[in-house]
């Protein structure tokens, strides 16, 4: 499956350097086959719904990714390593 991302230059310097989030592991996270997606229903209005991904990485560890879809795009928002309770939250979601 061929996917289509969309980066702002300036959110791909954040999240490697704030974050620790490469450009290549976010975008390998949409090829988890146990990725868990949520509505981001906090962020998101009426003119752009936004989404909450938690995923494992090519790099094997759990990460969290918001982001929008734009022209049949996605557009990563904001990526980095999960939390404590996100993690549970993906291995729950995974064994079902």
């Amino acid at each position: 499956m061929v996917l289509e991302l969309d980066w702002d230059q300036w959110n791909i310097q954040k999240n490697e350097s704030k974050h620790g989030v490469s450009k290549l592991e976010a975008e390998s996270l949409f090829y988890d086959e146990d990725l868990i997606l949520f509505p981001d229903v906090r962020h998101s209005t009426t003119k752009e719904t936004r989404y909450i991904a938690y995923a494992t990485s090519y790099a094997h560890r759990v990460v969290m990714c918001a982001f929008t879809i734009r022209s049949k795009q996605i557009r990563i928002i904001s990526v980095r390593g999960s939390s404590k309770k996100e993690r549970t939250v993906y291995e729950e979601e995974k064994r079902k």
